[in-house]
């Protein structure tokens, strides 16, 4: 009796799942013919591979249970795996921090279960990429600019010419306000050019909110990868027009985050 106890208890213990120690990485949802390149690397500079069902596939790396993710190289590495592949092939982003159990609940859980839906996205955004189109003002010029116009604001700049700040602090004050709004107004003008610029070559564009109080435009834009060149030229069409008063970025091919970023799965 003793020992038949004793047997089925080992029976139980070696049958026993030992704790996981590593989860699976989602990065993003891509065609089922997409290939990691040999020097793919993901987050904890971890191999990337491809987890396949049928016409669809997912790119994902190997992670550590016990690794916590918000690190600045984490988000980045998060960043340029899918803007890497959005060169080369359509990807559907998944937000940072998707991580699953194992592959195969990968293929279950995600795959499986979003088939239809991934790949008639994965269709729609056969041969597009995101580009942002970014412009700063030159802070020295939009100054320039508003005091010219204001005559409010040209009082206030010459009541606080060669007078120390304590003298002149509501003064001050009041030049700030006023060239804060001003900014703004502009701001919303020079959105708008930029994105009538921009309506005859994309469809799909979704205006930023701005990240920084000089900033003129931040426009994301769905484009035709073959057609980034013209996507070029306007930028530079803008960039001299505005030349010394708007600095113009383009910023792409990036993945479709402003359009087509889905939710992280529950893992």
């Amino acid at each position: 009796m003793s020992t038949s106890n004793t047997s089925t208890s080992n029976q139980a213990a070696d049958t026993r799942q030992e704790p996981r120690t590593s989860g699976i990485y989602v990065y993003g949802i891509v065609p089922a013919d997409v290939e990691a390149g040999e020097d793919a690397v993901g987050v904890c500079d971890e191999a990337v591979s491809i987890v396949t069902h049928g016409d669809i596939a997912a790119l994902v790396s190997e992670i550590s249970v016990d690794r916590r993710l918000g690190k600045p190289e984490d988000l980045q590495a998060h960043a340029n795996l899918l803007n890497g592949t959005a060169r080369v092939a359509p990807v559907l982003p998944l937000r940072f921090g998707a991580v699953l159990t194992d592959t195969d609940a990968v293929k279950d859980e995600l795959l499986t279960a979003h088939a239809d839906e991934f790949a008639a996205a994965l269709a729609e955004l056969e041969g597009l990429a995101q580009y942002i189109v970014k412009g700063r003002y030159v802070e020295k010029a939009i100054l320039r600019e508003v005091i010219e116009e204001n005559e409010q604001a040209s009082r206030l700049r010459d009541t606080i010419r060669d007078q120390p700040e304590e003298v002149t602090r509501d003064a001050r004050m009041a030049l700030g306000e006023i060239v804060s709004n001003a900014i703004v107004a502009k701001r919303e003008e020079d959105t708008r050019a930029v994105v009538d610029a921009l309506t005859g070559l994309a469809d799909f564009l979704n205006v930023r909110e701005p990240t920084h109080e000089e900033e003129a435009a931040q426009v994301a834009v769905l484009v035709e990868v073959a057609r980034q060149e013209e996507l070029e030229n306007i930028v530079d069409e803008l960039a001299q027009q505005w030349d010394g008063r708007v600095e113009m970025r383009l910023l792409g091919p990036l993945a479709a985050y402003d359009f087509v970023v889905t939710q992280k799965p529950e893992g």
